[in-house]
């Protein structure tokens, strides 16, 4: 009878500990229970996580891994389900692939001090045309236009991140791509205000509560796709017209 094969699980390499040097710098784990990362990788396919976080001002935390880290990006008001939108997205420090299964508060006074949501997680994929798809998304992040796929438990579909050429920090725009998953005029964050794996409030969170289940705290189902007005075209249809111009 044929051994089962075994995912392997490597620890991250020299180049993903050297790419969270800045994440660490800024924490003090005596103090706070953030994950200091570095630890064993877990299964074949990419991470994605969105963390609400209740800092200096609410704003959302999305997180893709790539090589080994999970790239990062602060969404003041959080995606759109909408392609005629264009979110501000603004890149931060790399963060460990341990912080996917991070959800507790920050204490005051440390970096980023305030409650954090895992509000949604799941895989991606890339979604652009190169036949090898790790290269695929190394390239869209470093030309600027990130194509992928989201299989979260809230959040499906095409996406896009576009980086805009401004000087200073890097600033992106998160665009939800045209498809079955698309819904106009939607307030996706407005319809799920709890946890994806606690079932808790942001408030349940600051108090410490623990893991709960509220059996008549039904969050509303998802309406079908209404397909946005073709005359506009898609957010990210005009933003690359643009660039290429």
């Amino acid at each position: 009878m044929p051994k089962k094969s075994k995912v392997t699980r490597k620890r991250a390499t020299p180049a993903a500990q050297q790419q969270l040097t800045e994440y660490r710098r800024k924490r003090d784990f005596s103090r706070t229970d953030e994950p200091r990362g570095g630890g064993a990788r877990k299964g074949k396919k990419l991470q994605y996580v969105i963390q609400k976080h209740d800092a200096s001002h609410l704003h959302y935390d999305l997180r893709l891994e790539q090589d080994g880290v999970m790239k990062s990006w602060v969404v003041p008001k959080g995606p759109s389900l909408d392609p005629t939108v264009k979110r501000l997205a603004m890149e931060v420090e790399d963060h460990p692939i341990e912080y996917n299964a991070f959800e507790g508060t920050i204490p005051k006074g440390e970096y980023g001090g305030g409650s954090v949501m895992l509000w949604d997680r799941g895989t991606y994929t890339y979604g652009g045309s190169d036949p090898d798809p790790i290269e695929g998304l190394r390239k869209g992040y470093e030309k600027g236009d990130f194509k992928f796929v989201l299989n979260g438990k809230r959040l499906k579909g095409s996406w896009a991140l576009v980086r805009m050429r401004r000087p200073g920090k890097p600033q992106w725009l998160l665009i939800k791509h045209k498809d079955e998953y698309a819904r106009t005029s939607s307030d996706v964050t407005g319809e799920h205000q709890t946890s994806v794996t606690t079932g808790r409030t942001m408030e349940e969170i600051a108090s410490g509560a623990s893991w709960v289940w509220h059996s008549n705290r039904a969050e509303p189902a998802a309406t079908p796709a209404t397909p946005p007005a073709k005359s506009k075209g898609s957010a990210y249809q005009r933003l690359m017209a643009r660039r290429t111009r």
